[in-house]
């Protein structure tokens, strides 16, 4: 009886809810589908499944991993499968300078000072944008911003509520855009061009894939998601008549010294590497070439990223005395590589999926199965994209982790566009656009449960479907806007990053 009394939507996303739940940990899910890689192969082989390579025009059949050569095999390159896996080294790397700024509070004051001295025009703009920005540190946006939308905007005398959801839906459903290029960026380029070598071994998606395409991504969704909140959000919301006040912690002086020391060294690092890259045989450039692309600079990007992050997050420590000795950077860093524990253990499963399913020779068969099929569509590049994004936005519904969708993805999806003459580059933009869009809107979004309770403290009434009909708009506004913007940039012929391509 119940039940018939709850609203349909809201049923809906309650079976979304209980369908996800009865997922598997997304490890346990890469080990299940690594046993069913080594199954599907043996039956490959006894089915003696084939198709032509498009480019040697030799048959390429399934090698069977159910065999002693197959185990012989998988115990001898397990290691080698991990320590050899793109999307490890460079998150781990780019996580220990990112750890020291964000453990130092560089990060956290960084973005209450955006945020607090934005005029109030511009508030939900800077909110939104600021929520955006914060995924570089990966879980500063959750944990600092979105609960100090929510103060910001009931001390400016708005509904608290419409801040959380204007920031929340800037650091979730912006994930995947930024103005500087972070983890999520080095896990992707590297998932991407493990799956390109299926079709041509020299082929490497980089960092800065997408970089032009975020940039451009990051002013739109703070634009739509500033739209949605003043036209939507709070309106629906209304005045706010809880007991709640906003007032949170002021800036500290030391904290303001901190920031305008860290800010400094920014500065100097940002000049030495424009003296090594502007002039034409700078020597940050390739040394014979005299290119940026395919430079040290280039190759050696994530490294910049952190020994930056790693410097003027040292510095704020010292000078705000958040740290009192070189031990408290050293524990910044051991405690940021502790809460990476469960990406090690994923990306080591994740790993041996990717290499038994390339080993196997499956993938590459579905790719030129399925180039097959969509030759016959006739349809265009950016048609294509769309459909995709549509796809990676169902699909995030269910799967939540972002690098794990990818991983399973990437194998399929990367060699059958290519031999459609669509770059990684274009897909990987696509998935991103997918994958980000519909973050907001399920509950098997690691921090969808955070967010629940910071709306909580503020309308103990607040259910799921609330809490869904506040940012199902943005959602649609940014799957909307973004398909529209990656679909522009590619009838355009617009590389979406540096050297980056759209037709192969």
């Amino acid at each position: 009886m119940e039940q018939s009394k709850t609203p349909f939507g809201q049923r809906c996303l309650l079976k979304i809810e209980s369908w996800g739940n009865s997922l598997p940990h997304p490890t346990m899910l890469f080990i299940y589908l690594c046993a069913l890689v080594i199954l599907v192969s043996w039956l490959g082989e006894f089915l003696s499944w084939s198709a032509l390579h498009p480019v040697n025009g030799e048959s390429v059949g399934v090698v069977n991993l159910l065999s002693v050569a197959g185990l012989h095999q998988i115990l001898g390159k397990m290691v080698t499968n991990f320590t050899h896996f793109a999307p490890v080294g460079p998150v781990l790397v780019a996580m220990l300078g990112l750890g020291i700024a964000e453990r130092s509070g560089l990060i956290a004051t960084v973005l209450k000072l955006l945020v607090k001295q934005a005029p109030a025009k511009l508030l939900t703009f800077i909110v939104v944008l600021s929520g955006v920005l914060s995924s570089i540190a990966v879980d500063s946006g959750y944990v600092v911003m979105i609960p100090m939308a929510g103060l910001i905007f009931l001390s400016a005398g708005r509904h608290p509520l419409a801040g959380i959801a204007a920031c929340f839906a800037g650091v979730s459903g912006g994930f995947s855009a930024n103005l500087l290029i972070g983890p999520f960026d080095a896990i992707l380029a590297g998932i991407s061009s493990e799956s390109a070598q299926l079709i041509n071994a020299d082929y490497e998606v980089t960092a800065a894939a997408n970089y032009y395409f975020i940039i451009v991504s990051t002013f739109l969704i703070a634009g739509l998601g500033t739209l949605v909140t003043e036209r939507y959000v709070s309106p629906l919301l209304g005045d706010y008549k809880g007991t709640e006040t906003g007032d949170f912690d002021p800036i500290q002086p030391e904290e303001r010294k901190g920031l305008k020391v860290a800010l400094l060294a920014g500065l100097v690092i940002a000049v030495f590497v424009l003296w090594g890259l502007l002039p034409e045989q700078g020597f940050l450039r390739h040394p014979e070439t005299g290119a940026i692309i395919k430079s040290p600079f280039m190759s050696g990007l994530i490294a910049l990223i952190a020994l930056s992050a790693a410097i003027m997050g040292s510095l704020y420590g010292w000078v705000s005395g958040k740290f009192t000795s070189h031990v408290d950077v050293i524990t910044s860093m051991e405690k940021t590589m502790a809460l990476m524990a469960t990406y090690i253990v994923l990306m080591f499963f994740a790993a041996q999926f990717v290499n038994f399913f390339g080993w196997t020779n499956l993938g590459l068969i579905l790719a030129i199965n399925g180039a097959d099929i969509l030759k016959t569509s006739g349809l265009s590049a950016a048609t294509l994209m769309v459909f995709f994004i549509l796809f990676s936005s169902f699909a995030n519904l269910f799967v939540g982790s972002g690098s794990a969708k990818w991983a399973i993805m990437a194998p399929v999806f990367i060699p059958m566009f290519m031999l459609l003459g669509i770059a990684p580059d274009v897909v990987q933009a696509a998935y991103r656009v997918g994958d980000s869009s519909t973050n907001i809107i399920t509950p098997l979004m690691p921090y969808f449960a955070l967010v629940f309770a910071f709306m909580k403290r503020y309308d103990s009434n607040i259910g799921i479907g609330t809490m869904m009909t506040l940012m199902l708009p943005y959602s649609i506004a940014f799957l909307l806007g973004w398909s529209v913007l990656l679909t522009v940039w590619i009838s355009l012929g617009i590389p979406l990053g540096p050297n980056g391509m759209i037709v192969l």
